[in-house]
Formats: C-alpha cells, sequence, structure tokens
C-alpha cells in the first residue's frame, strides 16, 4: 500500500496551510482503512467512486472539493520532498496565468529495483507532457478550462490533453527544480511490461488535437529516437534483398543495433538484453500505430 508513504510525506511539508483531496477510484485493497487511520494528522478529505471512471474524472472531483488558489496534483505511487509544497507556491507567485511542473524520479530506496523489466517516471527539466505525478494548477485556470477530459478513459494523455490546453489558452508552464517528487520504481515483468507498452495507444489522442506537441517529436513523426533507428533498420533489412543495397543495409541497421546495446549495457551491463529492447519497441512502435489510425494522426 503505497499510499500509506505518500499521505506520511505529506505531513512532513515545510508549507503547512494546505488540505489533501484523496480520491479513491473503486478501489478494492486497503484504501478506505488507510484513509482513516491519517485523518486524524491531516487536514484531509477522501472522495470514494463506487464504479472506476478513471484518472481524469477521479482528479475533477478532488480538484473541484479543493479550497485552495492552488491545486497541486500527484499520485498514490509518489513520495513528496519536505519542501515540495513550499517550492511550487513560492514559484507560483499568485500568477492565474502559470501552471508549475516538477522534476520526478525514482524512490532513493528503490533504484536497485531499476531494470529491463521495471518502470518509473522521470522527469529532471520541462518536458511537454505535463505528467500529474507533479504538477501545480491555479484553481481559476482549471475552472476556465473545465479541469480534464474526462472523455479520457485511461491513464494515457489526460494530462497532457490539459496541460496544451492551458498553454493554447495563454498560460505558461514554470519548471521548478526544488519542487521534487519520487516515483515508485514498479517491476512488472516482461509480460506485464509488454501490456503497459500496448497501452500507450490512447497517448496518440493529444498529438492529433495539439498541433505543437508534434515539434516535440523525432522529425515530427517519431515518438522517440529508438523508434526511428527502428524504422531505419527495417528500411535496411528491405533493402538487403538486393545485394547491391547490401553496405547501405548495413549502415541503416548499424545505428539501430549500437543503440540497443547502449541501452542494455545501462541494465547491469547486459548486452544480451538488446532483442528485448528490440521486442519493446517493435510493441511500442506498434501501439502507436494503433492509436495512429485511431485518432487519425501519425505517430510512430
Amino acid at each position: 500500500m503505497r499510499l500509506k508513504a505518500l499521505l506520511e510525506s505529506l505531513r512532513e511539508q515545510t508549507f503547512r496551510d494546505f488540505e489533501v483531496i484523496v480520491c479513491d477510484d473503486a478501489s478494492t485493497d486497503e484504501t478506505s482503512s488507510v484513509l482513516a487511520e491519517s485523518g486524524n494528522s491531516l487536514s484531509l478529505v477522501s472522495l470514494r467512486h463506487a464504479v472506476a471512471g478513471g484518472p481524469a474524472r477521479a482528479r475533477n472531483a478532488g480538484w473541484r472539493a479543493a479550497r485552495g488558489e492552488l491545486i497541486a496534483f500527484t499520485d498514490d505511487d509518489c513520495i513528496a520532498s519536505p519542501g515540495w509544497l513550499e517550492a511550487g507556491v513560492n514559484a507560483w507567485h499568485a500568477d492565474r496565468a502559470s501552471f508549475i511542473q516538477g522534476p520526478v524520479g525514482p524512490i532513493a530506496a528503490e533504484r536497485h529495483r531499476l531494470g529491463a523489466f521495471s518502470y518509473t517516471i522521470l522527469i529532471e527539466g520541462p518536458t511537454p507532457v505535463y505528467e500529474c505525478a507533479n504538477i501545480f494548477y491555479p484553481r481559476a485556470l482549471l475552472e476556465r478550462l473545465g479541469g480534464f477530459d474526462e472523455s479520457y478513459p485511461r491513464p494515457a494523455g489526460e494530462d497532457c490533453d490539459l496541460g496544451w490546453r492551458a498553454r493554447e489558452a495563454g498560460a505558461r508552464p514554470v519548471f521548478e527544480a526544488a519542487a521534487r517528487v519520487e516515483h515508485a520504481v514498479v517491476e512488472l515483468g516482461a509480460r506485464g511490461y509488454l501490456r503497459r507498452l500496448w497501452g500507450w495507444s490512447d497517448a496518440m489522442r493529444p498529438y492529433g488535437e495539439h498541433p505543437g506537441l508534434r515539434a516535440h517529436l523525432h522529425d515530427g513523426i517519431f515518438w522517440n529516437l529508438s523508434h526511428y533507428l527502428l524504422a531505419r533498420a527495417v528500411l535496411g533489412a528491405v533493402l538487403a534483398r538486393h545485394r547491391w543495397a547490401w553496405p547501405l543495409s548495413a549502415w541503416l541497421a548499424r545505428w539501430y543495433v549500437a543503440y540497443e546495446l547502449a541501452e542494455s549495457r545501462k541494465h547491469a551491463d547486459t548486452p544480451w538484453l538488446a532483442p528485448w529492447w528490440v521486442a519493446r519497441d517493435i510493441v511500442e512502435v506498434a501501439a502507436c500505430a494503433r492509436g495512429s489510425l485511431r485518432y487519425r494522426t501519425l505517430v510512430l
């Protein structure tokens, strides 16, 4: 139960004038008992949905129940640094036309779990996705935008969409390095990891709805560098049917192989994991293509 650790980190905040709103989106674990135990030491409001409606609906219920002028969002698998709220409030300066993004890294005690079959969130500087693991929005801005778009049913793209609607409405994103949050390192295993990647199809939707987001794609099409290099390697494999093209094919494939070997060495110096990274890229590109078809926007 990671929620307990998050609530404990909120008790240790140097900024004291805040309330905690927890939206329980139809959980089936011990969330209710953890919240009951924590209510005495925090100004805590618990909202429970009988039927799960997804993160957009849950976050909307949370900020609308809040009383403050600045709403700080994080998730139940995160831990806030003691100065998180203070740094976010100081960076805001009561500016209704700005929203604050902070860094996210793995929980220090869980770094040893980082590997090819685990995931965490790493944000070291401004990103165009505006992940809700660590972000602050003025209440007035949320009211003006109508909050999160609840037609996003799963945790993929709803936070990015809100950030870009805020920007398109004239709001200014500010990155505050001192407002730090740590995210859990979650071990999924190979099958679980691939299942998670396949779920990224819904994350393609904001690219169709917010043209400015495409500038952050590699060559305006590819979600990340490895996808671009994979496409080059596939082209090389197609050309390899012709003997005259073998040098070109080898050159195209070389960059992708070198990249995957480098990625594999990041994880306990295990270059033998390179085939796993290739499999990950193939599933992820397929998920992007699936989302591209669904939302009529080209992202690979």
